[in-house]
């Protein structure tokens, strides 16, 4: 096993793959997730939201501060608890990137 080189995924996906939580599972991670959720609602998307909790996973993704928020394979926020209007924003704009 590589400490920092990509590894497997080990956690389990939950459908809607596009939109990650990436933390350990505390309190600021399940907020995220909540306004994860709901900024997808309002933007009419699935609002399943996967959630990576892994620590060497979360590192591969170059997230050194929990919670992130992992759109489309890229990491658009970290360190901070976002707001639901704050997730759409970032939402829709790498999703205007991709």
């Amino acid at each position: 096993m590589k400490l920092f080189g990509k590894k497997e995924s080990v956690q389990k996906e939950t459908g809607n793959e596009a939109v990650k939580v990436l933390g350990g599972g505390c309190a600021n991670c399940h907020a995220l997730e909540a306004a994860a959720k709901a900024a997808l609602a309002e933007l009419g998307l699935p609002q399943e939201v996967g959630h990576i909790t892994d620590f060497g996973e979360i590192a591969a993704c170059g997230v050194m501060h929990t919670p992130a928020l992992m759109v489309d394979g890229k990491v658009v926020a970290s360190g901070r608890v976002l707001t639901k209007e704050e997730a759409k924003e970032l939402i829709v704009k790498a999703r205007e990137q991709a």
